[in-house]
């Protein structure tokens, strides 16, 4: 699922170019992403699926779509993207709370969005919780489209 929380209320300041975006680093960043998304206040659910188990079976087939961003030290962002070859995927799109508002969420979205493109990714979804008209109003920005011809199913396999 994809995450936009409340505004930035906080007066944290960070220098934009002291902001970096990287690829995520198993094991390392693990733990901090991971707090990161249960830090999230609507919008991000962790599950059975962010387990460090099924995070490094991610990682074996498109690390590169797995991004963190980083100020002084600390992990405040993160993007999951997923490309099957055919269609790319996004989730967890988590930005701390005292960052918020900072344009980290967007240059997220455009590497990711960038590295799918250069993987020859013509059409991308995401996933937005029902309690989240923030996230679906960030997007709509965007340039994303809420989906009207399609219903969302899911089937736990295991």
């Amino acid at each position: 699922m994809i995450s936009f929380g409340l505004s930035n209320n906080n007066s944290t300041t960070v220098a934009a170019e002291s902001i970096q975006i990287r690829q995520f680093c198993f094991p390392t960043d693990y733990e901090p992403v991971y707090a990161l998304w249960q830090s999230i206040e609507r919008g991000v659910r962790t599950g059975r699926s962010d387990t460090p188990a099924e995070i490094e079976k991610k990682l074996s087939r498109d690390p590169d779509l797995f991004l963190v961003a980083e100020a002084e030290g600390a992990l405040i962002g993160s993007v999951i993207g997923g490309y099957d070859g055919r269609r790319g995927l996004l989730y967890h799109l988590a930005v701390a709370p005292d960052y918020r508002g900072m344009g980290i969420g967007s240059r997220l979205m455009e590497e990711v969005e960038a590295r799918l493109r250069a993987k020859g990714c013509l059409k991308c979804y995401l996933l937005v919780t029902a309690d989240n008209s923030d996230a679906e109003l960030y997007y709509r920005h965007r340039g994303w489209q809420h989906m009207d011809s399609v219903r969302l199913y899911g089937k736990e396999l295991q």
